[in-house]
This record gives structure tokens, C-alpha cells and sequence, in this order.
């Protein structure tokens, strides 16, 4: 009796210090799925809003996306989008010739700067998506007073109908049934900042507007 006493202690002591020695989670890549590539320590750089403690965890994913593919376009579309059709719920599957036409510009395209948050630009993002989801209206138009008071951005993007950050994301840039792909060219375009705010839409389920700015 006492030999497992003592073994227990031993083995409980073990597992305490090796806790205590244990090196920080320092997160997952929301890519991790896709490939392990994804999970190494130099991409956490794009995870610019992480200590952005106004923001939802999801909203924080958005902007950590956007950096990813904006970093490392060619990578993302072997790697994700690639696949994506495939892991996606079903609930929406893009057309072939806006998925392709994505495709097709990540994998040419340059690396873009970082895009860091921005609490004016959130501030505008969030009354304009919860004026807009209340409302059950899908426009850019501000619907009240106090809303068009906090408008701030230079290139505005608004989904509609999607909560997830990926789907969020991938949605803006497909851009189907959109022929100019001006979302697709705003998330990927020279803005240095980004506040977005994901709300309840009484016609969609959700709405998810993005404000960039320099």
C-alpha cells in the first residue's frame, strides 16, 4: 500500500513539473485543417488584432485571414482554396468561373502589406452592420444619424447570410455574381487598416461589414 502511495506522488509530481515546463499553446492557424504548414510560429505575425479585446473572436479570425492571404496569396490557394469546395458545409458552393477567376489571381499576384485594426473604422462598422441587420436591408447607405455621424472608411465590403470567418472571407473574395470583383479587389487592395463588426441581419442571419482605411 504504501509502494502505491508513494508511485502515485511520484507520478503526480511528474506531471505537475512537466505542465509547468511546458512551452505556451501559441494557437492555431484557422488554416490548420488544410495543411500543418500553417501552424508555424512565422505566421503568427498576421494575427495583427489578437490583443484587440473590442473585437469578437471571430471578427479577430477575419482580419487574421485577410493577412494570410494577403501575405501569402499563392500558398493559400494551393493550400485552402484548393480544397475548400470540397470541406466546405454545402450550405453555399461557389460557380466554377468566380472560384476559378480567385484562383487565378492569388496564384500571380504579389505579397500585400499587413492589415492592423482600427477602432474608428470597427466603431463605424458595427453601428452600420447593426442598423442594417435590425432593418433587414442589404446597402451601404447609413440608416440613422448616429450611424453616418461615426462612417469611417475609404473601402467598405458587406456580407451577408455567412458566420464563419473563412466563409466571410472567401465570400468577399469570389465576389460571385459581382462582375466588377470589387469586393475581391478591396480586401485585396493597398489599405494599411480594417474594423469589422459581424451582427444579427433579420433577413440573412447575419451581416459582417468590413471598413477599410489608410
Amino acid at each position: 500500500m504504501k509502494y502505491s502511495f508513494a508511485l502515485m506522488m511520484l507520478v503526480f509530481c511528474i506531471n505537475v513539473s512537466a505542465q509547468t515546463n511546458a512551452k505556451p499553446n501559441v494557437g492555431v492557424s484557422p488554416f490548420a485543417d488544410y495543411s500543418a504548414e500553417w501552424n508555424k510560429p512565422m505566421y503568427a505575425k498576421c494575427n495583427t488584432a489578437e490583443k484587440a479585446l473590442y473585437m469578437s473572436k471571430t471578427e479577430k479570425e477575419v482580419i487574421y485571414i485577410l493577412n494570410l492571404i494577403r501575405m501569402y496569396p499563392k500558398q493559400f490557394a494551393t493550400t485552402v482554396l484548393k480544397n475548400y469546395p470540397e470541406k466546405t458545409s454545402r450550405n453555399w458552393l461557389p460557380e466554377i468561373p468566380y472560384y476559378q477567376s480567385l484562383m487565378d489571381t492569388l496564384l500571380k499576384i504579389e505579397p500585400s502589406n499587413l492589415l492592423t485594426p482600427d477602432k474608428e473604422c470597427y466603431i463605424s462598422a458595427e453601428c452600420h452592420a447593426t442598423s442594417t441587420g435590425v432593418a433587414g436591408v442589404v446597402t451601404h447607405d447609413r440608416q440613422t444619424a448616429e450611424c453616418k455621424k461615426k462612417q469611417h472608411y475609404y473601402g467598405e465590403c458587406c456580407d451577408y447570410g455567412h458566420s464563419t470567418a473563412l466563409e466571410i472571407v472567401l465570400s468577399l473574395l469570389i465576389d460571385e455574381g459581382v462582375p466588377s470583383l470589387g469586393h475581391r479587389w478591396i480586401c485585396l487592395g493597398s489599405y494599411n487598416t480594417l474594423g469589422l463588426s459581424i451582427q444579427p441581419h433579420k433577413g440573412y442571419g447575419h451581416t459582417a461589414v468590413l471598413d477599410f482605411a489608410y
